[in-house]
């Protein structure tokens, strides 16, 4: 059984962090052999992209403290920004107090899109692609043979009516695939353009794009968490003056901070950017596609035709503050990169997940979990104070220090509240004087 639960985990050296992570894993060490360098070289990158010069790295860290489903599990983290990390696991060591993220995923559908233009009478070709239904879904459940051993294939057809687009009125097919533990768009696109000939040959007009879409709102993971009142209490100080924050006050400042995004689209994106802090981390450890997951996660959040929250937070009748998160999360664990990627494979492995279902739940508690830590910061002390300390090793490490000077010129220009990277070399250059 996995720990997530791993005391003083920063205070060890990389070395031994990744010695504790397999052990609590119960990996071998060289399961995470691919983390030493990133798992990926020229060579094979070359065969993942055109015109490959080289690789670019990204820092993996550990999501600590997480348990999801009433398992503890370790997730890998790939971003550069400070602070996600660990507030986010400091978030799910709070969680955990009211029993852990709770996380549910519906089917892995996806939606295809077949653009029908060059028609005579729109609805009456739409009632034509209805009348053939059965076997438009027949022919695309016959496509791939492999999916539909594992139980996927094509589910449903729906005709939608554009009739305010720049060119005029045209059909859209939407074809319902279940792409299991895929994260999809290759199967989806293969059907779409296998169908496109019969629809063309039904409605007697021309069928132009055919493919998948990102608005995944088939595709859904939801997760939500319980946080007792009396674990959100704590003090703040930088030494010289602390403050007390009772739990009832956190609880209410985060409750009016996501009210705040829930109501101003302005707001929206900035809160709806932290719930990708780490979403986004997870997505790309595991090799999938980020791009496509913010793509569906943005247009999810504007659905209702104005531009808000992804998350929601309140208060259950014990006065606890309890916190939801639903959005689209389209990843797989078979096929592209996740599959041929080293580093991704080990990310797999090290959270134990069989199922494309069980990792979209994960990634959705996570992105719950970055949300609270980012609510639970402007809420009390302000974003800076933490964001800040990890920011100014950054800093330090731009104007030049390196080795032990690194915590020492980060460490003053937090105490003096001025992480800039001029203030940096003045430090560095008085530290030599």
């Amino acid at each position: 059984m996995t720990i997530s639960r791993i005391s003083g985990f920063y205070n060890l050296t990389i070395e031994e962090r990744r010695a504790k992570i397999a052990d609590d894993s119960h990996l071998a060490p060289e399961d995470l052999l691919p983390f030493n360098d990133g798992g990926l070289t020229s060579d094979s990158a070359d065969h993942m992209i055109e015109n490959v010069i080289g690789l670019h790295s990204l820092p993996i860290g550990i999501g600590l403290n997480f348990q999801v489903n009433g398992k503890d599990v370790l997730i890998p983290f790939a971003i550069e920004e400070p602070s996600v990390v660990a507030g986010a696991s400091f978030m799910a060591k709070l969680v955990r107090a009211g029993g852990g993220f709770q996380a549910t995923t519906s089917a892995p559908e996806m939606i295809g899109q077949i653009q029908v233009l060059d028609l005579d009478n729109v609805e009456a070709a739409r009632l034509k692609i209805y009348e053939h239904k059965i076997e438009l879904l027949e022919e695309a459940d016959a496509i791939d043979p492999i999916l539909k051993k594992f139980g996927g294939g094509a589910r449903d057809l729906e005709v939608r009516l554009i009739d305010d687009s720049p060119i005029g009125a045209f059909l859209v097919v939407h074809l319902i695939y279940d792409v299991r533990d895929a994260m999809g768009a290759n199967a989806v696109n293969t059907a779409c353009e296998r169908l496109a000939p019969r629809i063309e040959a039904i409605t007697g007009g021309r069928v132009h794009l055919r493919i998948l879409s990102n608005l995944a709102d088939r595709r859904l993971a939801r997760a939500r968490c319980t946080i007792p009142v009396k674990e959100l209490a704590f003090e703040s100080g930088d030494g010289l003056a602390t403050r007390q924050f009772t739990g009832e006050q956190v609880r209410d400042g985060i409750i009016e901070a996501w009210a705040f995004a829930a109501s101003d689209p302005y707001r929206a994106a900035t809160h709806n950017k932290g719930i990708m802090n780490g979403v986004d981390a997870v997505v790309i450890a595991t090799g999938n596609d980020w791009r496509a997951i913010e793509a569906g996660a943005h247009a999810y959040a504007a659905r209702s035709g104005k531009y808000t929250s992804l998350s929601t937070w309140g208060t259950d009748a014990d006065g606890n503050l309890v916190g939801t998160l639903e959005m689209p999360i389209a990843v797989g664990i078979v096929g592209g990169a996740t599959k041929v990627h080293p580093a991704a494979q080990a990310s797999v492995k090290l959270m134990g997940v069989k199922t494309a279902s069980e990792l979209a739940e994960i990634i959705v508690s996570v992105g719950l979990g970055q949300n609270l830590a980012a609510l639970r910061a402007l809420a009390t002390e302000g974003i800076q104070r933490g964001h800040m300390s990890l920011h100014a090793r950054q800093v330090a490490i731009a104007a030049g220090a390196e080795g032990e000077l690194i915590e020492k010129v980060a460490a003053q220009m937090v105490t003096e509240k001025t992480v800039r990277i001029d203030r940096a070399e003045e430090i560095l250059k008085s530290l030599f004087s």
